[in-house]
């Protein structure tokens, strides 16, 4: 599903050259649901940006879905990640001036699928994360638990394989962060979807099949 072999990425000014990630080879099965821990500065949002297709790494080799990613063109992966990658962040990023339906109904946008039918996507999947009753407020109306509920369903709408969660709870209360953790799970479980999390919560990252933990941009487990 996802293979990084001997990924570096370098981050380089006029002065200074920061190494982010250091040889990095990771696997992630279709279906696994994966929690990336480490300190902060230790290059977690980096590997997540990279997985994502949102950031090239200086050096080695990403593999999704069994297509070799290295020599794309920037065309070639936005549509990649529009088909194939939802992002949940940590700060939400959705537009206040659209209601809650058109923020989720966003992604669909950029697919060949009709208004009607991307409403009706959007509807069903804001009725999954308990938000029905609030299509029509906007952002600024909700709760950060409900605003990332809301980004979660954004995210899900185009039904892709792989979705990649930085800190989704991060910003949250402990009880909305199991309500988040919850959903997550239930993706992971009824649809199969395999999901990449970054977290600094101990106890949430037991929850997923498995831990990868860094270090100074490398893995050490």
């Amino acid at each position: 599903m996802i293979e990084l072999k001997n990924i570096q990425k370098v981050y380089q000014t006029r002065n200074i050259e920061t190494l982010a990630l250091d040889n990095v080879n990771l696997q992630i099965k279709k279906g696994e649901f994966v929690s990336i821990m480490g300190p902060s500065g230790c290059g977690k949002s980096t590997l997540l940006n990279v997985m994502g297709l949102l950031d090239a790494p200086s050096n080695g080799e990403i593999v999704i879905n069994e297509q070799h990613i290295n020599g794309q063109s920037d065309r070639q992966l936005s549509k990649l990640r529009n088909q194939n990658i939802g992002f949940i962040f940590q700060r939400f990023h959705l537009i206040n001036s659209l209601s809650i339906l058109d923020n989720v109904e966003l992604p669909l946008l950029y697919r060949n699928i009709s208004s009607r039918k991307r409403k009706q996507m959007a509807k069903e999947m804001l009725e999954r994360v308990g938000l029905s009753h609030r299509m029509q407020h906007f952002p600024y109306e909700l709760s950060g638990g409900q605003c990332q509920r809301v980004a979660i369903a954004r995210a899900v709408v185009g039904e892709p394989d792989i979705l990649l969660a930085d800190e989704p709870t991060g910003n949250l209360d402990s009880k909305m962060g199991h309500e988040i953790m919850n959903i997550l799970s239930g993706l992971n479980k009824d649809f199969n979807t395999t999901i990449v999390m970054v977290s600094h919560d101990e106890y949430l990252a037991k929850q997923t099949s498995r831990i990868v933990r860094f270090f100074d941009g490398r893995q050490v487990n």
